[in-house]
């Protein structure tokens, strides 16, 4: 049986390689690439990949909230997040999301399709070099993230800020007047406790919301 898998990753050349390296088994196939979120929540709903490979940073919508959504509208996919991230907190998360693998990205080629069986058959997969977390990770230990305390729409409407949307262009993409937007910008501020747009900037590059560049 062929394991249909969808890459969802914002740099070609990561995706290109990862291809490469599953579509040289004659069991894997490539149904969809995609470079952000929310197009690979639209192409899953599409395709019904069994696995998706899932970068934290994306734009549009990063691999977390991607992975949230997924695991609703398509329970059948089983979610490999690829993170430069090798703390408990963002495995933990991912964990959370709904994900069943954690691949760093400076070994992902050599995990890759090891990963990509793992979840397929119904186990998990950390990437070798973060296994030993696993026991912090089952219990959820280490402090809780900051993230926690924001609602999802509010996690939606933080990346498109940190992205440099204005509250227009934002209220047109999540079909809110640009005064709800402005509200849940403050509201959302407030909660991680920055008071500019520069520190929130920094704090989603740090929690693997957006990318660094």
């Amino acid at each position: 049986m062929t394991i249909r898998v969808l890459l969802a990753d914002d740099h070609v050349m990561m995706r290109d390689g990862l291809k490469a390296l599953l579509t040289a088994s004659l069991d894997v196939s490539v149904v969809a690439e995609v470079g952000n979120g929310r197009d690979a929540v639209r192409r899953a709903e599409e395709l019904k990949p069994d696995v998706a490979i899932m970068d934290i940073s994306m734009p549009e919508l990063n691999g977390m909230e991607a992975t949230r959504l997924l695991r609703d509208k398509c329970p059948g996919t089983r979610v490999v997040i690829l993170s430069m991230h090798s703390s408990s907190e963002h495995v933990f998360r991912a964990l959370e999301a709904g994900a069943m693998g954690y691949l760093l990205k400076e070994s992902a080629g050599a995990e890759v399709n090891a990963a990509v069986r793992a979840v397929h058959g119904g186990r998990r997969y950390l990437s070798r070099a973060i296994a030993a977390l696993e026991p912090a990770v089952r219990s959820g230990a280490g402090r809780p993230s900051p993230l926690d305390s924001l609602s999802g729409r509010e996690r939606q409407v933080l990346q498109l800020v940190v992205e440099g949307h204005s509250s227009a262009e934002i209220a047109r993409r999540v079909h809110l007047s640009p005064k709800s937007v402005d509200t849940y910008r403050s509201r959302l501020m407030k909660k991680l406790g920055v008071g500019d747009v520069p520190a929130l900037v920094k704090f989603a590059i740090q929690h693997g919301i957006t990318p660094s560049g």
